[in-house]
């Protein structure tokens, strides 16, 4: 088990990033786009695995490769600008995270690769055609696992004694929210709980939305999108507050305040994603490249949350963990 502290050296590295990437004179490097859901802080450690792995494979910012990059601090309009910003510049290849996001990419153009990170269902979406065969403009790597959310819940019923009302918050907007809310609603009967949706489209939504958990809610499941990624804080200072465990899909957001996280790790899919980039800018084309699935999950339990809502982990949870922040 490793033990894991807060790195706020990450953030400062990051920011700096884009400022270097633009002083680079277009047209000269190889250039990647880099659309991000959230903002620079939020993204760090994401940002820090993508580009170290870049270095590894010999690619340096502003000497070998040049890197644009763009944020959408959770803001869906900006999406589609950030796009038709990206084939204004002629990138060489774009790298993002989340249905919408590739999505609008994939609209605003056929002809540059785009390689996406932590996809739920890449073909259920349309976005490519096959797993083994993506075709097209567009390959990465999924975060597909049809029982993740049973695990999360399951999860969350060891740690809260006597759980019976979970609350699922999500967009709704995302097209990738309402299927996972049946999945959390299907595994909740397996487990005999019951599921209050809450859903959200905006950041003004996240507040008024806690009013709705004060009856009878005792644990909060968070869906695997940008919004609620890019307002964590927020969203874990209100959970807190309310006295509500909170389930999230990756650890930097147990990072921000959560309670505990099971999922694939989100900084090793980056560093992944960092190796369909070399090969695209080395002549593959994105339709030849398979799309990846995880083969590990990561639990992540964050103790001081724990203490702070007067919950006891049990031991043999504890022993589990990939990850125990205290």
């Amino acid at each position: 088990m490793r033990r894991r502290e807060f790195i706020t050296l990450l953030g400062g590295a990051a920011a700096a990033w884009p400022l270097a990437a633009r002083a680079q004179q277009p047209g000269k490097l190889p250039t990647i786009g880099f659309l991000g859901s959230g903002t620079p802080s939020t993204m760090s450690s994401r940002v820090v695995a993508f580009v170290q792995r870049l270095h590894e494979l010999g690619w340096v910012e502003n000497r070998t490769v040049a890197i644009e990059f763009r944020w959408a601090e959770g803001r869906e309009e900006r999406y589609t600008e950030i796009a038709a910003e990206f084939v204004r510049l002629k990138v060489d290849v774009i790298i993002t995270s989340g249905t919408p996001t590739v999505m609008a990419l994939k609209q605003a153009t056929a002809a540059i690769p785009i390689v996406f990170v932590a996809l739920a269902d890449p073909v259920g979406s349309g976005i490519v055609a096959s797993l083994a065969q993506p075709g097209g403009n567009v390959t990465g790597l999924s975060i597909q696992s049809p029982d993740i959310a049973g695990k999360r819940l399951a999860l969350l019923r060891e740690v809260v004694p006597n759980l019976r009302r979970v609350a699922f918050m999500g967009n709704t907007d995302n097209p990738i929210v309402p299927r996972e809310m049946r999945e959390v609603q299907s595994a909740a009967k397996t487990l005999g709980l019951e599921v209050a949706t809450i859903e959200i489209r905006r950041t003004q939504d996240i507040v008024p939305a806690f009013e709705k958990l004060k009856h009878g809610m005792e644990a909060l499941y968070l869906a695997s999108e940008g919004l609620l990624d890019a307002n964590r804080l927020r969203i874990n200072v209100l959970a807190l507050g309310a006295r509500l465990p909170t389930m999230w899909s990756n650890q930097e957001l147990v990072e921000a305040g959560g309670l505990m996280s099971y999922g694939p790790s989100f900084p090793h899919q980056f560093r992944r994603a960092a190796d369909y980039v070399d090969k695209i800018l080395r002549g593959t084309k994105p339709a030849d490249i398979p799309v990846e699935q995880p083969t590990k999950f990561d639990l992540v339990i964050n103790l001081i949350v724990a203490k702070a809502l007067g919950l006891e982990i049990p031991p043999t949870l504890l022993a589990r963990a990939d990850e125990v922040i205290e």
